[in-house]
């Protein structure tokens, strides 16, 4: 990762002439080696090392920009602040000429590997220690629900349950409802739906995960009314009057897409009610990412894509007898979890190094968690929370 791309001299001179052009025109300050900052004014970045920072940019776009931070080579005390603006002018930051130098759209990387795509056995366990010392004690690892902001530390449990109560509502979870979840999480919606007197049945590729979630949901004195299985969404079974499920088309890829719709619509009972969570991004920005790998998928989500309202739409439409009947989008609500997220992780680098994670990949994930908040700050990112029926007369979609 720190090691520097190879690049010609004259190459190097037209990327950073391009890059320096491009900074000077955002309302950023960017201070080279200690000079005078340039840029239109606004969060200060500095660069330690320009000549590594630019042909990183020059090799790899967007994803060298991030690895120039994970190596060191730039410092921003307000990081949201810089990557918000960075999110808001996304194509100035490497321009069109610099562009075509590279054969390409820079700014969104290199293609996708094949072998980042999502498969049933391609699934990634978690470290339980690591989530465990920036979550809250709801361990959610997903956007919250608050009342207002700014929001605080010892708000976020309370305001995780209420989204999670939220989803259940919505699927009209209660007595007696048969309900399947895909993708356990550590438990916490499985054991809130069984509290209202549901039958759980709850599926996670994860080991490590569904240990934990069997173990939270047998103190929560549960057993009787949660089953988590180790299982692959696509090889689940049965007939289900509700399935909740929490940002987990982000992580099936995009082409499995109708896979993931087509085998709701499979599961689901006619008159069922399915409420989903999930990050979505404009359409406009869609197609190009389709055959490119973005910083984040690169370095944390091997296979995943976001997808956006309108491609949900279609698929739902096409693939399958659902409808959408309802959506409700609240973005803002991200930003401040990422955010809590973040400022607990930074907090507690003492006790991250002691699991044996070292400095690059702190910086790996504070740049991780402040890149998402600042698409969600910047408008770039949306979270929804949508109602998909079969059977049944629904209220018309609100407007995202």
């Amino acid at each position: 990762m720190t090691h520097l791309p190879r690049t010609s001299p004259l190459r190097a001179a037209v990327i950073e002439r391009c890059v320096r052009r491009a900074l000077r025109r955002l309302p950023l300050r960017v201070r080279l080696a200690g000079r005078e900052p340039i840029g239109l004014g606004g969060p200060l970045m500095e660069v330690r090392d320009p000549h590594a920072f630019f042909r990183r940019i020059g090799a790899e776009g967007l994803i060298g920009f991030g690895e120039s931070y994970l190596a060191g080579e730039w410092e921003a005390r307000d990081l949201v602040g810089v990557l918000t603006v960075l999110a808001e002018h996304d194509p100035a930051l490497v321009p069109e000429p610099l562009q075509r130098l590279g054969g390409g759209r820079a700014t969104s990387s290199p293609r996708r590997p094949a072998a980042y795509r999502n498969t049933a056995e391609g699934s990634r366990d978690l470290s339980n220690e690591l989530f465990a010392l920036f979550l809250d004690e709801t361990l959610s690892y997903s956007s919250a629900l608050f009342r207002g902001f700014p929001a605080e530390q010892h708000l976020l449990p309370a305001a995780q349950q209420r989204k999670i109560d939220r989803l259940l509502d919505l699927a009209q979870v209660g007595p007696g409802t048969q309900l399947l979840e895909l993708g356990t999480g550590w438990g916490e919606s499985a054991i809130r739906a069984a509290q209202r007197g549901a039958r759980v049945l709850t599926v996670t590729p994860s080991r490590e995960q569904q240990a934990l979630a069997r173990q939270r949901v047998r103190a929560a004195g549960l057993e009787g009314r949660v089953t988590v299985l180790l299982r692959d969404y696509r090889k689940v079974l049965g007939s289900f009057d509700a399935i909740v499920s929490v940002e987990a088309a982000e992580a099936v890829g995009e082409e499995h897409w109708p896979e993931y719709f087509m085998s709701l619509d499979r599961l689901l009972a006619p008159g069922g009610r399915i409420a989903l969570q999930a990050v979505t991004v404009p359409h406009t920005r869609l197609p190009a990412s389709h055959a490119t790998s973005a910083w984040s998928r690169k370095y944390l989500f091997p296979g995943g894509m976001l997808p956006s309202t309108e491609r949900i739409d279609q698929i739902v439409a096409g693939c399958t007898a659902l409808r959408v009947a309802e959506r409700d989008g609240f973005g803002l609500h991200y930003a401040e979890t990422l955010r809590l997220w973040r400022e607990r992780f930074t907090g507690r680098a003492n006790e991250v190094a002691a699991l044996g994670y070292d400095e690059a990949f702190r910086r790996m994930w504070t740049f991780c968690l402040a890149h998402f908040e600042a698409g969600f700050r910047a408008g770039c990112l949306e979270v929804q929370q949508l109602l998909l029926t079969k059977g049944e007369t629904g209220r018309p979609p609100n407007e995202a």
